[in-house]
């Protein structure tokens, strides 16, 4: 299991690297799949995804709902855009909190890397104030966590 990173680059760009001890295909499916995404991607803990709709295909729908059972709770609704089976994804999102957030453009790429995957997600924000604002929602602890999720999920 490896820590992930997350970069900035230029104005606009947020770059997040993780490896996983999986093959690339597995990594994939867990970042496609509705089934296996509302078991890791939950952010901190005593979170939950009670509504996980993910049609990937291009022009397929995205919609994730999260709530913390205390009545917070907040959603993302997206589009896929592109997608090459097991190496790379290109969705659009954006969340809702409940003000709309503007578009982020994601760019995820699995690749084979020994006996695992490397994943790099690059975010594309439309400036470096959305990108700023996005930063300081705290969102790289619940990244982690979720990846860490993700990891033992995957275990064989």
């Amino acid at each position: 299991m490896s820590k992930m990173t997350l970069k900035t680059e230029g104005d606009r760009h947020v770059v997040v690297t993780r490896r996983f001890a999986a093959a690339p295909e597995a990594v994939y499916q867990a970042h496609t799949d509705p089934t296996l995404l509302q078991k890791w991607l939950l952010g901190p803990e005593g979170w939950t995804m009670p509504v996980c709709i993910s049609e990937p295909r291009p022009g397929g729908r995205i919609r994730y709902e999260w709530t913390n059972g205390k009545g917070r709770g907040f959603y993302l609704t997206g589009e896929y855009l592109d997608l090459e089976p097991y190496s790379r994804i290109v969705h659009v999102e954006r969340m809702h909190l409940p003000e709309t957030t503007p578009d982020n453009h994601v760019e995820t790429r699995f690749t084979a890397d020994g006996s695992g995957t490397l994943m790099t997600m690059r975010m594309t924000l439309p400036d470096a104030a959305t990108r700023a604002a996005m930063l300081s929602t705290g969102m790289e602890p619940g990244m982690e966590a979720s990846y860490a999720r993700l990891e033992s999920l995957l275990e064989p």
